[in-house]
């Protein structure tokens, strides 16, 4: 999800397409907007501070932006490599970081940073291993904490650090467990809040102390599920796959108590997806997958906190 002209702005990345859409929350209806010049798959999409949307990655090393007010997309600067099942990280400064992804069976530990105001991208230093599937979270100092995720075919539980200031990545304390395909979410306090990943555990990362420490356990094991902070300051975990099949349940953490609670379920399975907190502090989920690969939605639904 995308925040544009308080509309929300998806790209399908189920099969590989190049159609865009856009959502009006007071009418509850979509409308086709201009479609990306390549069809993509895994990619990133990112609100710049101009307000305009980068979009990068998949199968092609091509970058493109989505300008809000004519609905069209244009090339910019192409990335060094191919690169897929990457995060992009806006940082305070506006340029956009992107991390790790995989390459034709390449496991990545480069990076690299677009600038919006030249539209070049540049390599940066990389990361300590290779990661897919993992999750970078902007931190209150403006540093970026990237965590778990598949280094080479294998799970990890590691973290580290990124100082854009300094360029440099640093090691910081490792997760509990190993994770690939979680979720992490800022709290109010600056704290990290990563959940799932193979199992229903879920821990809390402190940027003061640079450790990790054990939260409330979910009630259900979720991979490939949405994370959303909600207006109340707690987190809705929704959707997602156990150790087997796709799930429609969801739940509340909450963070005075490290206590995670269930609430209402969906009214589709889902798994990989994305989940938009709107204006009004309803939930919009969309898309995703109900059966595994084999059966993309088109279908959306709304959250009531």
């Amino acid at each position: 999800m995308l925040r544009l002209l308080k509309r929300h702005f998806y790209i399908n990345h189920i099969y590989i397409l190049n159609s865009a859409e856009l959502y009006d929350p007071p009418t509850g209806t979509w409308t086709i907007t201009g479609c990306t010049n390549e069809p993509r798959i895994y990619h990133t999409a990112s609100v710049l501070k101009n307000g305009k949307v980068l979009v990068s990655g998949s199968m092609t090393n091509t970058a493109e932006l989505y300008d809000p007010l004519t609905g069209t997309w244009t090339y910019t600067g192409q990335l060094h490599g191919i690169r897929w099942w990457h995060t992009a990280s806006v940082l305070g400064d506006g340029k956009v970081l992107v991390a790790g992804g995989v390459n034709a069976g390449d496991y990545l530990n480069s990076v690299e940073l677009y600038d919006p105001a030249t539209e070049i991208w540049t390599i940066v230093a990389p990361m300590s291993i290779p990661r897919i599937l993992h999750t970078a979270t902007v931190l209150r100092d403006e540093k970026v904490l990237v965590s778990g995720g598949d280094g080479s075919y294998s799970p990890v539980g590691s973290a580290e650090l990124y100082d854009p200031v300094r360029n440099i990545w640093t090691n910081t304390g490792g997760m509990n467990g190993t994770r690939i395909g979680h979720t992490a979410t800022m709290l109010p306090d600056g704290k990290v809040l990563t959940a799932g990943g193979y199992g229903g555990i879920a821990e809390l990362y402190d940027p003061s102390t640079k450790t990790w420490t054990m939260t409330g356990t979910m009630n259900n094991s979720r991979i490939s599920h949405v994370a959303s902070l909600l207006n109340n300051g707690k987190v809705l975990v929704a959707g997602g796959e156990p150790d087997e099949g796709v799930i429609n349940t969801a739940e509340l953490y909450d963070p005075s108590t490290r206590v995670w609670t269930t609430t209402g379920s969906m009214n589709h399975d889902r798994s990989w997806f994305t989940a938009s907190v709107l204006e009004d502090g309803k939930v919009l989920v969309a898309g995703g997958l109900n059966n595994g690969y084999f059966s993309n939605m088109e279908t959306a639904e709304l959250y009531d906190p």
